[in-house]
């Protein structure tokens, strides 16, 4: 336990490192995150297996919230720092008890000696109820509907809309070995920075642990040599448009494909309903809704195209590297993504360049749909700790 708690010190340490490093370089909307302290240790979130895969810590500036930072506790993410949430007031513990009443009120489950926050479908949460030990109940966040039980899949297919699977389970080697490599060199190095601006190095404290401050770290951060961001705006004339683009929440627990195909057609001013959208995709409907087969994922592109009346053309693009989500972003032209298990959209990017390979940045901008009936804007996501399986593009086709 103790050698548990000193590596998510360790890892906590490391993505403070970075955020100040991140918000000195201009990066991360570095105006709103300067000055602000992240409330560690912070709430644990587990892979299905069991483990702990991050710690979720409140972000706030003068006590109130700013958002939240997913700080990565295993090595297998990749990197400490994973993702930054602005806005947004992170409460695990109201969570947990909002899912302990919903257990009691609508399952009729009581018997729980213990509840912790599970990624069921890694980054979605839900709450894991327990009895001596024992799973009793999973439900998911914010709509507090059960998770169903864990089902055996071909090794080549991906996890559907709303499945509970293992993100450390389903790791192959390589890919382990890669993150894991990258985590331990990354964390290092960041972890040695942050020592240096904290005293814990043998030298005078320039800043207190927690504090995202980078005026205050003298001359520890090294100097970043490019900084490049975006957001969807109205048009490319950045200056005189302002963003532009809108979250949709998913109307049910598999039609995060639908809220997805809605958020670009919102961008390009077509008015379809999430219902509309989800029967051209063959989804169901509402009372009986399902989640878009592996098989079929070629459909999104030709939905977009369809729905426009091929007003816009629409690609389909597998594995796709960060250039290609900069490039659209560039272009001012939103983009899907698929990761395992889920559909969102980016809207943004933000790529810093150090002269220290550790404080490296590559970060998307996500309108993710889930949480149902409600979505959640991730500012940012980094894209080395994430499996981007598809990316589909959509620009104007006429001329």
């Amino acid at each position: 336990m103790a050698e548990r708690q000193t590596s998510t010190a360790r890892g906590t340490a490391a993505a403070v490192a970075h955020l100040n490093g991140l918000v000195s370089a201009g990066g991360l909307g570095h105006a709103e995150l300067d000055g602000s302290v992240l409330q560690a240790p912070g709430t644990a979130v587990h892979d299905v297996n069991g483990e702990v895969l991050f710690h979720r810590m409140r972000l706030e500036r003068g006590g109130l919230p700013l958002g939240y930072v997913d700080v990565a506790d295993h090595p297998s993410l990749g990197a400490p720092l994973l993702a930054i949430g602005q806005g947004a007031d992170w409460q695990g513990a109201r969570l947990v008890a909002a899912a302990r009443e919903a257990a009691a009120e609508r399952h009729g489950v009581r018997d729980v000696d213990e509840a912790r926050l599970v990624a069921f479908s890694f980054p979605k949460l839900a709450v894991q109820l327990l009895s001596g030990g024992r799973e009793v109940l999973m439900l998911e966040v914010g709509t507090w509907a059960q998770v169903p039980e864990q089902r055996r899949r071909p090794a080549d297919e991906p996890p559907s809309d709303f499945e509970r699977w293992s993100w450390l389970d389903e790791l192959d080697d390589e890919d382990r070995s890669r993150r894991e490599r990258h985590f331990h060199e990354t964390n290092e190095v960041l972890a040695s920075l942050h020592a240096q601006a904290t005293g814990g190095g043998g030298g005078a404290a320039l800043v207190s642990p927690h504090l995202i401050a980078p005026a205050r770290w003298g001359g520890i951060i090294p100097r970043y040599t490019l900084v490049l961001t975006r957001d969807l705006h109205f048009s490319t004339r950045d200056a005189d448009h302002h963003v532009c683009y809108e979250v949709r929440g998913q109307e049910t627990s598999v039609w995060c494909v639908a809220a997805s195909v809605q958020m670009v057609l919102d961008f390009y001013r077509y008015g379809y309903t999430q219902t509309r959208i989800a029967d051209r995709l063959g989804l169901g409907t509402l009372q009986n809704p399902s989640g878009l087969p592996y098989s079929r994922d070629g459909d999104v592109a030709a939905a977009l195209q369809a729905l426009t009346a091929d007003a816009l053309s629409a690609t389909m693009l597998t594995t796709p590297p960060f250039a290609t989500y900069s490039t659209e972003i560039d272009a001012n032209r939103p983009l899907i993504s698929f990761i395992p298990g889920h559909s969102r959209t980016v809207a943004g990017f933000d790529q810093v360049i150090s002269t220290v390979p550790a404080l490296n940045f590559e970060g998307l901008l996500v309108y993710d749909p889930w949480p149902p009936n409600a979505g959640v804007i991730t500012r940012w996501e980094n894209f080395a700790t994430q499996t981007y399986r598809r990316a589909f593009t959509a620009q104007v086709a006429l001329v």
